[in-house]
């Protein structure tokens, strides 16, 4: 552990002088991917600038124990210390996953249990929205499908953090976890009788991609537009607007209607089309490893849960993590860090013992 540490303080010092390079600092690109990297590192290297000191003070109290019995006292609380720092430093040290500063692309889209279902999904969409607003996040709604009753059939937003993220902070890192099928138990508006219903909605996300890190070949689009549509069906738009696009190698399909703009729809299924080409690269990479994205379901069937909404209990439930709270009504306003934060120790618990094991 320590020489890994040690490595990597030896780069962030590296870095602070390669950013005062005349060279670098007048190379934007360079000087942008040197700055993420500095930023990185620093929460390494101050956990072992701690964990350094923890050892020193413990090695120093011990010396002096030996010889006068009263500094003994000491020693527990140091040693304590020592424990907490050793233990940060060790998590920080967990290899991270390499797109964990990307920004994302989060798609909800209702499953079993028909207007019940789409209502729900509308639920989740607004939990994310105010989830994002809480971290500081931009938001912006890329397609919609509204159901008849105010709800989403399916809907995508994408998620970005405001300038450069701490370390584990930005929307991948924490949103990668959202990924699957969300099961809710409750009375429907739909039901006359009072009796409780169990829907379902599919959640998907995906790391956004710039353009030039994705490239489309535009003889691989077919681009048919078509009238937008609303709820029931009716159109709500008398010009051909909406854009479908159909990436022909992958067979994968992308459409969008929210805006009054062919080109602006257009650039937004682009968007999407990159998000999901960008994803089938990580799974490809990824496919020796079987836990690379356990959390990610492909179909919204309620066996493949990873999450239940019990409104009458106002409990939730994440079935991965074993997290269970009874405050419902809290997560659904946006307040979604203690369920995140199961799932990131989780995997952080997981790759330390893969580590150990190794």
């Amino acid at each position: 552990m320590l020489e890994s540490a040690e490595a990597l303080v030896a780069e962030h010092a590296a870095l602070e002088r390669a950013m005062s390079d005349p060279a670098v600092a007048s190379d934007p690109a360079r000087l942008r991917e040197a700055n993420q990297r500095y930023a990185a590192l620093g929460p390494t290297v101050a956990a072992h600038t701690a964990w350094v000191a923890a050892r020193d003070d413990l090695g120093a109290a011990r010396e002096l124990a030996a010889e006068d019995p009263a500094f003994a006292e000491e020693l527990p609380a140091l040693e304590a210390t020592l424990v907490a720092a050793e233990d940060r430093l060790r998590r920080l040290l967990i290899p991270r996953d390499p797109e964990d500063d990307r920004d994302v692309i989060l798609e909800v889209k209702a499953g079993e249990g028909g207007e019940e279902s789409a209502l729900f999904a509308g639920d989740l969409l607004r939990m994310y929205l105010r989830y994002a607003e809480r971290r500081g996040w931009r938001t912006e709604v890329l397609d919609a499908t509204a159901s008849d009753l105010g709800g989403y059939k399916d809907v995508q937003v994408s998620v970005k953090s405001r300038g450069t993220a701490r370390p584990g902070e930005a929307p991948w890192a924490l949103l990668k976890y959202e990924g699957g099928v969300h099961r809710v138990q409750r009375v429907p508006v739909t039901e006359s009788q009072g009796r409780i219903h169990t829907s379902a909605a599919g959640v998907w996300v995906m790391p956004e991609a710039e353009e030039v890190e994705v490239t489309i070949d535009p003889n691989d689009l077919r681009i048919d537009v078509f009238r937008s549509s609303g709820p029931g069906g009716q159109s709500v738009n008398t010009t051909d607007s909406a854009v479908r696009i159909t990436h022909l190698p992958t067979g994968l399909v992308v459409s969008c209607q929210n805006e009054k703009s062919q080109l602006q729809n257009r650039e937004a299924a682009l968007r999407v089309l990159r998000a999901r080409l960008h994803q089938m690269a990580m799974d490809e990479r990824h496919a020796a490893d079987a836990d690379a994205r356990n959390s990610q379901v492909r179909t919204v069937d309620r066996s493949e849960r990873i999450r239940t909404y019990n409104f009458p209990e106002n409990r939730i439930s994440d079935h991965r993590t074993g997290f269970k709270a009874h405050n419902l009504d809290a997560v659904l306003d946006g307040d979604l860090d203690p369920v995140v934060r199961s799932a990131v120790e989780a995997d952080e618990a997981a790759r330390l013992a893969a580590i150990a094991d190794a």
